[in-house]
Protein backbone atom coordinates (compact mmCIF):
# COMPACT_ATOMS: atom_id res chain seq x y z
CA UNK A 1 0.00 0.00 0.00
CA UNK A 2 1.46 3.36 -0.98
CA UNK A 3 1.60 6.25 1.47
CA UNK A 4 -0.97 8.14 -0.61
CA UNK A 5 -3.41 5.22 -0.70
CA UNK A 6 -3.00 4.54 3.00
CA UNK A 7 -3.65 8.16 3.92
CA UNK A 8 -6.72 8.33 1.68
CA UNK A 9 -8.25 5.06 2.82
CA UNK A 10 -7.64 5.38 6.54
CA UNK A 11 -9.71 8.56 6.66
CA UNK A 12 -12.83 6.89 5.22
CA UNK A 13 -13.95 5.23 8.46
CA UNK A 14 -15.16 8.45 10.04
CA UNK A 15 -17.46 9.26 7.13
CA UNK A 16 -20.28 7.41 8.91
CA UNK A 17 -19.20 6.71 12.47
CA UNK A 18 -22.73 5.73 13.55
CA UNK A 19 -22.92 3.05 10.85
CA UNK A 20 -19.51 1.74 11.90
CA UNK A 21 -20.67 1.60 15.51
CA UNK A 22 -23.82 -0.35 14.62
CA UNK A 23 -22.34 -2.78 12.12
CA UNK A 24 -18.74 -3.59 12.98
CA UNK A 25 -18.53 -6.79 15.03
CA UNK A 26 -16.89 -6.84 18.42
CA UNK A 27 -14.01 -9.15 19.38
CA UNK A 28 -14.05 -12.61 21.00
CA UNK A 29 -14.07 -12.26 24.82
CA UNK A 30 -11.29 -14.85 25.16
CA UNK A 31 -8.95 -12.46 23.32
CA UNK A 32 -9.09 -9.99 26.23
CA UNK A 33 -8.62 -12.75 28.79
CA UNK A 34 -5.50 -13.88 26.93
CA UNK A 35 -4.30 -10.30 26.45
CA UNK A 36 -4.63 -9.62 30.18
CA UNK A 37 -2.67 -12.77 31.00
CA UNK A 38 0.05 -12.36 28.37
CA UNK A 39 0.53 -8.63 29.01
CA UNK A 40 0.10 -8.89 32.77
CA UNK A 41 -2.73 -6.37 32.81
CA UNK A 42 -4.34 -5.95 36.18
CA UNK A 43 -6.63 -3.16 37.38
CA UNK A 44 -5.03 0.28 36.95
CA UNK A 45 -2.64 -0.88 34.21
CA UNK A 46 -1.93 1.95 31.77
CA UNK A 47 -2.97 1.01 28.23
CA UNK A 48 -2.73 2.98 25.01
CA UNK A 49 -5.17 1.86 22.34
CA UNK A 50 -4.35 2.97 18.80
CA UNK A 51 -7.28 3.23 16.38
CA UNK A 52 -10.07 2.72 18.89
CA UNK A 53 -12.86 3.33 16.39
CA UNK A 54 -16.08 3.65 18.37
CA UNK A 55 -14.77 1.62 21.30
CA UNK A 56 -15.34 -2.04 20.38
CA UNK A 57 -12.05 -3.15 21.94
CA UNK A 58 -11.87 -0.32 24.48
CA UNK A 59 -14.91 -1.46 26.44
CA UNK A 60 -13.47 -4.82 27.61
CA UNK A 61 -10.28 -3.06 28.72
CA UNK A 62 -12.28 -0.45 30.63
CA UNK A 63 -14.38 -3.15 32.28
CA UNK A 64 -11.17 -4.76 33.56
CA UNK A 65 -10.22 -1.54 35.32
CA UNK A 66 -7.40 -0.54 32.99
CA UNK A 67 -6.61 3.14 32.62
CA UNK A 68 -6.97 3.54 28.87
CA UNK A 69 -5.96 6.32 26.52
CA UNK A 70 -7.99 5.44 23.42
CA UNK A 71 -6.92 7.22 20.25
CA UNK A 72 -8.54 7.53 16.85
CA UNK A 73 -7.64 9.58 13.80
CA UNK A 74 -11.29 10.53 13.18
CA UNK A 75 -12.96 13.14 15.40
CA UNK A 76 -16.34 11.62 14.51
CA UNK A 77 -15.27 8.13 15.60
CA UNK A 78 -13.73 9.53 18.77
CA UNK A 79 -16.97 11.35 19.59
CA UNK A 80 -18.97 8.12 19.37
CA UNK A 81 -16.34 6.32 21.46
CA UNK A 82 -16.65 9.00 24.16
CA UNK A 83 -20.40 8.48 24.22
CA UNK A 84 -20.08 4.70 24.41
CA UNK A 85 -17.48 4.89 27.19
CA UNK A 86 -18.95 7.78 29.17
CA UNK A 87 -19.53 5.63 32.26
CA UNK A 88 -15.80 4.84 32.56
CA UNK A 89 -13.75 7.64 34.15
CA UNK A 90 -10.68 5.44 33.60
CA UNK A 91 -10.89 6.02 29.80
CA UNK A 92 -9.67 9.09 27.95
CA UNK A 93 -10.53 9.30 24.24
CA UNK A 94 -8.22 11.38 22.05
CA UNK A 95 -8.82 12.41 18.44
CA UNK A 96 -5.33 12.38 16.96
CA UNK A 97 -3.03 10.62 14.51
CA UNK A 98 -0.69 8.27 16.36
CA UNK A 99 2.25 9.43 14.28
CA UNK A 100 1.82 13.04 15.53
CA UNK A 101 0.59 12.46 19.09
CA UNK A 102 2.77 12.90 22.17
CA UNK A 103 1.65 11.73 25.63
CA UNK A 104 1.54 14.23 28.45
CA UNK A 105 2.76 11.84 31.13
CA UNK A 106 4.84 8.69 31.31
CA UNK A 107 4.94 5.39 29.52
CA UNK A 108 2.40 2.60 29.15
CA UNK A 109 2.21 -0.95 30.43
CA UNK A 110 0.67 -2.10 27.15
CA UNK A 111 -0.29 -0.83 23.73
CA UNK A 112 -3.16 -2.42 21.81
CA UNK A 113 -4.18 -1.83 18.22
CA UNK A 114 -7.23 -3.75 16.99
CA UNK A 115 -7.59 -3.93 13.19
CA UNK A 116 -5.82 -0.59 12.87
CA UNK A 117 -2.05 -1.10 13.09
CA UNK A 118 -1.68 -1.67 9.35
CA UNK A 119 -3.02 1.85 8.72
CA UNK A 120 -0.10 3.45 10.59
CA UNK A 121 3.06 4.70 8.92
CA UNK A 122 5.32 1.62 8.71
CA UNK A 123 8.40 3.78 9.22
CA UNK A 124 7.05 5.02 12.55
CA UNK A 125 4.68 2.52 14.14
CA UNK A 126 7.01 -0.06 15.71
CA UNK A 127 9.66 2.36 16.93
CA UNK A 128 7.19 4.85 18.39
CA UNK A 129 5.19 2.07 20.06
CA UNK A 130 8.37 0.80 21.69
CA UNK A 131 9.30 4.32 22.80
CA UNK A 132 5.91 4.69 24.52
CA UNK A 133 6.14 1.38 26.41
CA UNK A 134 7.88 0.82 29.72
CA UNK A 135 10.63 -1.85 29.66
CA UNK A 136 8.86 -5.21 29.50
CA UNK A 137 5.62 -3.59 28.35
CA UNK A 138 3.59 -5.43 25.72
CA UNK A 139 2.50 -4.49 22.21
CA UNK A 140 -0.60 -6.38 21.09
CA UNK A 141 -1.76 -6.24 17.48
CA UNK A 142 -5.19 -7.64 16.65
CA UNK A 143 -6.18 -8.50 13.09
CA UNK A 144 -9.41 -9.98 11.80
CA UNK A 145 -9.43 -12.21 8.73
CA UNK A 146 -12.25 -13.48 6.55
CA UNK A 147 -11.41 -17.14 5.98
CA UNK A 148 -12.94 -20.18 4.30
CA UNK A 149 -16.05 -21.37 6.09
CA UNK A 150 -19.61 -20.21 6.57
CA UNK A 151 -21.54 -19.81 3.32
CA UNK A 152 -18.51 -20.56 1.16
CA UNK A 153 -20.43 -20.85 -2.10
CA UNK A 154 -21.84 -17.34 -1.72
CA UNK A 155 -18.39 -15.79 -1.37
CA UNK A 156 -17.21 -17.60 -4.49
CA UNK A 157 -20.25 -16.30 -6.37
CA UNK A 158 -19.80 -12.79 -4.95
CA UNK A 159 -16.24 -12.75 -6.20
CA UNK A 160 -17.63 -12.81 -9.73
CA UNK A 161 -19.67 -9.70 -8.86
CA UNK A 162 -16.46 -7.95 -7.83
CA UNK A 163 -14.70 -9.06 -11.02
CA UNK A 164 -17.61 -7.77 -13.09
CA UNK A 165 -18.01 -4.35 -11.49
CA UNK A 166 -14.59 -3.53 -10.04
CA UNK A 167 -11.78 -3.85 -12.59
CA UNK A 168 -9.13 -3.68 -9.84
CA UNK A 169 -10.26 -7.05 -8.48
CA UNK A 170 -7.64 -9.80 -8.98
CA UNK A 171 -9.28 -12.64 -10.92
CA UNK A 172 -9.96 -16.01 -9.36
CA UNK A 173 -9.52 -15.05 -5.71
CA UNK A 174 -10.92 -17.61 -3.26
CA UNK A 175 -11.03 -17.82 0.51
CA UNK A 176 -8.41 -19.90 2.31
CA UNK A 177 -7.68 -20.73 5.94
CA UNK A 178 -4.33 -18.91 5.83
CA UNK A 179 -3.78 -15.74 7.86
CA UNK A 180 -0.15 -14.88 7.03
CA UNK A 181 1.93 -14.37 10.16
CA UNK A 182 5.46 -14.30 8.74
CA UNK A 183 5.56 -10.59 7.85
CA UNK A 184 4.08 -9.55 11.18
CA UNK A 185 6.77 -11.48 13.05
CA UNK A 186 9.42 -9.99 10.76
CA UNK A 187 8.26 -6.45 11.53
CA UNK A 188 8.68 -7.03 15.26
CA UNK A 189 12.11 -8.54 14.57
CA UNK A 190 13.26 -5.72 12.27
CA UNK A 191 12.52 -3.14 14.93
CA UNK A 192 14.99 -4.89 17.30
CA UNK A 193 12.93 -3.54 20.19
CA UNK A 194 10.83 -6.58 21.11
CA UNK A 195 11.25 -10.16 22.25
CA UNK A 196 9.62 -13.22 20.66
CA UNK A 197 6.13 -12.85 19.22
CA UNK A 198 3.30 -15.03 20.51
CA UNK A 199 0.08 -15.64 18.60
CA UNK A 200 -3.43 -16.55 19.69
CA UNK A 201 -6.23 -17.29 17.22
CA UNK A 202 -10.01 -17.26 17.65
CA UNK A 203 -12.52 -18.50 15.05
CA UNK A 204 -16.13 -17.43 15.00
CA UNK A 205 -19.06 -16.87 12.66
CA UNK A 206 -21.66 -14.20 12.12
CA UNK A 207 -24.82 -14.45 10.04
CA UNK A 208 -26.08 -11.45 8.07
CA UNK A 209 -29.36 -10.77 6.27
CA UNK A 210 -28.93 -8.79 3.06
CA UNK A 211 -29.24 -5.25 4.41
CA UNK A 212 -26.92 -5.94 7.34
CA UNK A 213 -24.28 -7.42 5.06
CA UNK A 214 -24.40 -4.40 2.73
CA UNK A 215 -24.14 -2.09 5.75
CA UNK A 216 -21.12 -4.05 6.93
CA UNK A 217 -19.46 -3.64 3.52
CA UNK A 218 -19.96 0.11 3.82
CA UNK A 219 -17.75 0.11 6.93
CA UNK A 220 -14.78 -1.13 4.87
CA UNK A 221 -12.50 1.47 3.35
CA UNK A 222 -12.23 -0.17 -0.07
CA UNK A 223 -16.01 -0.19 -0.53
CA UNK A 224 -16.43 3.39 0.68
CA UNK A 225 -13.72 4.50 -1.75
CA UNK A 226 -15.41 2.93 -4.80
CA UNK A 227 -16.92 5.14 -7.46
CA UNK A 228 -20.67 5.37 -6.72
CA UNK A 229 -21.72 3.72 -9.97
CA UNK A 230 -19.33 0.83 -9.36
CA UNK A 231 -20.62 0.32 -5.81
CA UNK A 232 -24.26 0.52 -6.96
CA UNK A 233 -23.73 -2.24 -9.52
CA UNK A 234 -21.74 -4.37 -7.12
CA UNK A 235 -24.30 -4.08 -4.32
CA UNK A 236 -27.16 -4.92 -6.71
CA UNK A 237 -25.29 -8.05 -7.77
CA UNK A 238 -24.66 -9.07 -4.14
CA UNK A 239 -28.27 -8.33 -3.18
CA UNK A 240 -29.53 -10.60 -5.96
CA UNK A 241 -27.28 -13.41 -4.76
CA UNK A 242 -28.27 -13.23 -1.10
CA UNK A 243 -32.00 -12.68 -1.71
CA UNK A 244 -32.58 -14.97 -4.66
CA UNK A 245 -29.94 -17.69 -4.34
CA UNK A 246 -29.10 -17.88 -0.61
CA UNK A 247 -32.54 -17.42 0.95
CA UNK A 248 -31.93 -13.96 2.35
CA UNK A 249 -28.91 -14.47 4.59
CA UNK A 250 -25.29 -15.59 4.57
CA UNK A 251 -22.76 -16.61 7.22
CA UNK A 252 -19.23 -15.22 7.33
CA UNK A 253 -16.36 -17.12 8.95
CA UNK A 254 -13.87 -14.98 10.83
CA UNK A 255 -10.51 -15.61 12.43
CA UNK A 256 -9.29 -12.99 14.85
CA UNK A 257 -5.58 -13.10 15.63
CA UNK A 258 -3.65 -11.57 18.51
CA UNK A 259 0.08 -11.03 18.02
CA UNK A 260 1.88 -9.92 21.18
CA UNK A 261 5.49 -9.25 22.13
CA UNK A 262 7.24 -7.55 25.04
CA UNK A 263 9.61 -4.63 24.78
CA UNK A 264 13.15 -5.66 25.55
CA UNK A 265 14.96 -3.81 28.36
Amino acid sequence: MTDTNREALRTTFGQDAELYDRCRPTYPPQLFTDLSTLAGLGPHARVLEIGCGTGQATLPLAQRGCHVVAMDLSPAMAAVARRNLAQFPNVTVVAAAFEDWQPSDGTFDAILSATAFHWLDPDVRMIKAADLLRPGGALGIVSTHHIAGGTNAFFADAQRCYERFDPTTPPGMRLTTDDETAEETAEFDRSARFGPVEFRRYEWQQTYPTHEYLNLLMTYSNHRAMAPQVRTGLFACITHLIDDVYNGEITKQYRTRLAIAHKTP
